[in-house]
């Protein structure tokens, strides 16, 4: 994945537990995520527990792994410099 271009920030996190769905249900697995630096009510996300690692390999989250939570946005048409940035 190539972020050439982009706008990025990057907060870190902490996977708080693994949740397991009912089989019945046919969702995935799910790891909840404490991002520092967000706002209280919106601290915790939950993404679907598949990752690959840079061989290839399947891999998933175990609660209290350290994560970094990466925001990108394309600079031309999703991102603007603010007053402080540009001065």
């Amino acid at each position: 994945m190539s972020n050439k271009g982009k706008a990025a920030t990057k907060f870190p996190g902490r996977v708080e537990k693994v949740i397991h769905p009912q089989p019945q249900t046919g969702e995935p697995e799910k790891a909840q995520i404490s991002v520092e630096g967000a706002d209280h009510l919106y601290r915790e996300i939950r993404v679907p527990n598949r990752l690959v690692d840079d061989k290839g390999q399947k891999v998933k989250l175990k609660p209290g792994a350290e994560v970094d939570v990466t925001i990108e946005a394309q600079p031309a048409t999703d991102a603007v410099a603010t007053a402080e940035e540009t001065s």
